[in-house]
């Protein structure tokens, strides 16, 4: 019996946005016979593999569907109580449906072209109020990848700028209190090493009598502590601020609802995790960070800031401010190495606020401190000799009892987790959907870990202890917070999908038209990859829960490490980091560990093209190393000249070279061996940026170049949907001699370096945000090595069609051999300046009245565009955007002609808002149609922009972060 049409049917067909038909066209259109012919002359040849990849073959979405079901039965889903960061949380309805589900919010790219993203970027303003209001702080970003990232750039920001300021030097240390998360010290320790900052790590209570001899720049304290208690840091605090020492406080969000705000009693930087406010477990994320300091850190601060700025019609508009694009201009001088932060979790986080408000944050806390209250009097009035020690706490408690190892098998038989901090001591951490029945289930293991039989169901009353709190009355809040009116409008799901959807009305996504932005790859994000981040048994498991708890996670990710090694050719593998730049980072600090470990310490030497992408250099300066920039030839390859001289200038000190391949000017570099070679030849290791692997994936095995270490960016090559500015993965994957050095975590210490002492942990959780891991899993599984190779040709097809129709318009500003470039292509737009006026910056504007978000502009060259099509978009959808720069082109020859002059024309003006068009008196030398509609496609697809053009300059004069 023949296959079903839908068990038959091949997902690259579905993935692949071009027909076959479209595919032998555009090839005709290049004067080649087939897709093979192509190849061949396009990718040099003896760096082509050989044969196809050993994977599976691929599967239909019913069987997918079908397979991924079955593995999510083995997680088991249990009632954790561990607490560490982590909670159970009740994630809204109107919010997973609306946002996460939807793919307006998860297929944006992050907000660099504000009048197009105007919805995000007031749900992520949202999110910055937010955060200023309930940490008592001044100013706050957007988002960061997790708790100990943020805590680690927290101490990286007060280091920089005191030492900016001359205040300190090398020989200052950082304290670190013993009672912070595990993961957080793990991830601080790793970042100081790096740096070569040495570390304190001990009670806050020995801060002022142990070490007031000691040169301190920084201390990081926790509130509440890891272990629950509240702590009164009065004296701390103020022993800090007379010795300029910068105080950095990790805080649970939830309780400040209750709890005096850490900026009301002296910190400088507050960070933790949203990842209560309905975002989901996850395995461990992606939840968004946040990060909360003064005003004088503003130039300092990590990650994207969202700021107020106005239109030309001064109407009050969002955009990035200050950082935007930072890394890409300032390279090893940026503040930070963050692209991609989590814009998706933290605008689901600023919808969870909102559709609570202040009175529904303020019951919520008030429920789970009650409940924790309840379970310590009925453990103390119902058990014998067990104690509570958390003097004051607001949702976890911490048991002293000479009974944990019964305690840990009666509640593994009952599905349940604690946290076991040692033979005498336990945690129990409750949240938001704790319940009556869950207190009893409590009190059962211990009744029974006590008596040795079975639990009776107490009948308990309690006196209402509702407005009291377990914690001294001057940390008790009295400040407001949630005041602007956003925050109490949306109280109904009504009120607040409706919200919602005026907001994504406002952004262009991947359900308009291509992002060709260049280096990001934005392709298709399947619905069928993407099902699995709504299923109960992979989004409500703790991140340290026993293994034998996850074991359809442990497959998941055993089996994507294998296919991903078998995609690269290496022979290791972490999925620990959770960006693109935090894998550049990993992979640095993997290097640096495998020289110390050989008594190399000199080499921190990083040569960096500037064809490399453009987070490298930051990367680079975070892991404590000097950047020294490589030079390119005319023709885009790297100057082997040059770097043969600076190779031989720091032979002794040479560490790494950090290349992209193909590189960002959009060609494959014929003599990449020869160039990894002459490091090779010279003690050095190579690193290969992954942001270009969808030009390698089937054809060329980045191991098999010689490269030692690459990340992986799967937000770009393997479908993780970019959520608006994140989340997304960087896995990195190293050659033999550096596994032993691959980052591990404190809660799960892997076996290939159990020997190696130096722990290097780059994440809070042990797989950085596995539940999105899922989603890479199901694109390799349902394309098959057939169809991943197919996705790479199609997309070095797409960028040589596009080249092609597009070169006698604009000047293709690198090629490669065969007059051919790789995925991407740069077309050079600075003539247009000298002739017009007209600056890339216009041309990235009038798009937006044609329906597209544009290309990457001014990276990697200045006063150019860089555009990748990807793979995923058909050969009409390609010829619309064609047809779009093409007139565009048209618009500056008719000021070139002096039809319209340079200061007022159809480019200087856009976008044209629908405000423009709709006014009664039209002011422009142009007709309403030639702004709106300039090609006939456009009547039936029109986007408008909902703001004029944004004045940059206006918003970061005038920075203002929060809702006014």
């Amino acid at each position: 019996m023949k296959k079903s049409y839908i068990r038959k049917k091949k997902f690259y067909h579905r993935h692949i946005g071009s027909s076959c038909y479209e595919i032998n066209n555009m090839l005709k259109e290049l004067k080649y016979s087939s897709i093979r012919d192509f190849i061949n002359q396009t990718v040099p040849k003896k760096i082509r593999l050989k044969k196809k990849l050993n994977l599976p073959n691929s599967i239909s979405e019913y069987q997918y569907l079908n397979h991924i079901y079955k593995i999510s039965k083995r997680n088991k889903i249990y009632r954790s109580y561990i607490g560490l960061g982590y909670k159970n949380t009740i994630t809204p309805s109107v919010i997973q449906r609306n946002i996460l589900e939807n793919p307006s919010w998860y297929t944006p790219y992050t907000p660099y072209q504000s009048e197009i993203s105007q919805g995000r970027l007031e749900a992520l303003i949202n999110f910055q109020t937010m955060i200023s209001d309930l940490t008592g702080m001044k100013i706050s970003n957007a988002s960061m990848l997790d708790e100990s990232t943020a805590a680690s750039d927290a101490m990286f920001m007060i280091y920089q700028e005191k030492m900016k300021k001359k205040q300190i030097d090398n020989n200052y240390y950082f304290f670190i209190s013993d009672e912070i998360f595990p993961q957080t010290f793990f991830v601080l320790k790793t970042r100081c090493f790096g740096l070569g900052i040495r570390i304190i790590n001990d009670s806050h209570k020995n801060f002022k009598k142990k070490y007031n001899n000691k040169k301190i720049f920084g201390i990081i304290i926790s509130y509440p502590s890891s272990l629950g208690e509240i702590y009164d840091y009065t004296e701390t605090v103020k022993y800090a601020k007379n010795h300029n020492i910068s105080i950095i406080v990790s805080t649970d969000l939830l309780s400040l609802s209750l709890l005096k705000p850490p900026g009301e009693w002296g910190a400088d930087v507050v960070i933790g995790s949203s990842q209560s406010f309905g975002i989901p477990m996850g395995y461990g994320g992606p939840h968004a960070a946040f990060f909360s300091t003064h005003e004088q850190y503003k130039r300092f601060l990590p990650g994207r800031i969202i700021g107020i700025s106005v239109d030309k019609k001064n109407k009050k508009a969002f955009r990035m401010a200050l950082q935007t694009r930072e890394q890409h201009i300032k390279r090893e001088k940026a503040t930070s190495n963050i692209c991609t932060a989590q814009a998706l979790p933290a605008v689901m986080a600023s919808m969870y606020a909102l559709y609570h408000g202040k009175n529904g944050l303020i019951e919520i806390a008030k429920c789970i401190h009650e409940y924790t209250k309840k379970l310590e009097f009925l453990l103390i009035n119902n058990i014998n000799s067990i104690f509570q020690v958390n003097t004051f706490y607001f949702d976890t408690l911490r048991i002293k009892t000479d009974f944990v190892n019964e305690i840990k098998k009666i509640s593994e038989r009952k599905k349940t987790n604690f946290r076991y901090v040692d033979k005498n001591h336990l945690t129990i951490t409750l949240d938001e959907t704790t319940s009556k029945k869950d207190i009893n289930h409590i009190l059962s293991i211990f009744y029974e870990a006590y008596n040795k039989n079975k639990y009776k169901k107490i009948k308990y009353r309690i006196k209402n202890t509702y407005d009291e709190y377990r914690f001294p009355s001057f940390l008790k809040r009295t400040s407001n917070f949630l005041k602007h009116k956003n925050f109490h409008k949306f109280h109904s799901e009504n009120e607040l999908m409706r919200y919602i959807k005026r907001l994504e009305k406002k952004d262009i996504s991947l359900i308009h038209s291509m992002i060709p932005l260049g280096s990001c790859t934005m392709k298709l994000n399947a619905s069928s990859e993407l099902f699995s981040l709504s299923q109960n048994e992979w989004k409500n498991i703790h991140p340290f829960v026993p293994k034998k708890q996850a074991m359809g996670y442990y497959f998941v990710i055993q089996q994507l490490k294998k296919y991903l090694k078998e995609i690269t050719g290496f022979s290791g593998i972490s999925l620990q980091p959770n960006s693109g730049a935090q894998g550049e980072y990993a992979g640095l600090m993997v290097i640096k560990h495998y020289y110390h470990s050989l008594k190399e310490y000199k080499r921190n030497i990083a040569l960096i093209p500037s064809s490399s992408h453009g987070t490298n250099p930051a990367s680079a300066n975070m892991a404590g190393m000097k950047v020294i920039s490589i030079d390119t030839t005319s023709s885009g390859a790297i100057d082997k000249n040059d770097l043969l001289k600076k190779v031989k200038e720091n032979k002794d000190l040479l560490s790494v070279l950090m290349v992209t391949y193909p590189s960002t000017y959009g060609i494959y570099e014929k003599d990449i061996q020869g160039i990894i070679d002459i490091i090779h030849e010279n003690g050095g290791q190579v690193y290969m940026d992954g942001a270009n692997m969808n030009a390698q994936v089937g054809l060329i095995k980045p191991a098999h170049l010689g490269i030692d270490v690459c990340h992986l960016n799967l937000h770009k090559t393997f479908a993780i949907p970019h959520g608006g500015g994140g989340p997304g993965m960087g896995p990195i994957c190293v050659a033999s001699h550096l596994k032993p050095f691959l980052p591990n975590h404190p809660f799960q210490i892997q076996e290939y370096n159990k020997k190696n002492k130096k722990i290097l942990t780059i994440s809070s959780s042990p797989y950085g945000s596995p539940l999105i891991l899922t989603i890479p899993y199901a694109y390799i599984r349902l394309l098959g090595p057939y169809g991943l190779k197919k996705c790479t040709e199609i997309s070095v097809l797409n960028a040589n069609y596009i080249k092609k129709k597009l070169d006698k318009f604009y000047n293709i500003l690198y090629v490669g051999e065969n007059n051919a470039v790789a995925h991407e292509l740069i077309i050079d737009c600075r003539i247009f300046k000298y002739s017009t006026n007209i600056e890339v910056i216009d041309i990235a504007k009038r798009m937006m009245d044609y329906g597209y978000h544009a290309p990457t502009i001014s990276f990697p060259v200045e006063g150019c565009m860089m555009i990748e099509p990807t793979e995923s978009e058909s050969k009409e959808e390609l010829d619309r955007f064609i047809e779009t720069l093409i007139s565009i082109r048209k618009e500056i020859k008719e000021i070139e002609d002096g039809k319209f002059s340079k200061k007022n024309n159809v480019l200087k003006n856009a976008p044209h808002s629908i405000e423009d068009l709709t006014q009664n008196k039209w002011i422009y030398p142009y007709d309403r149609e030639k702004a709106a509609y300039p090609l006939y496609w456009i009547k039936d697809r029109k986007f408008w922009p909902s703001v004029n053009r944004i004045d940059d300059g206006y918003g970061d004069r005038n920075l203002n972060c929060t809702c006014i």
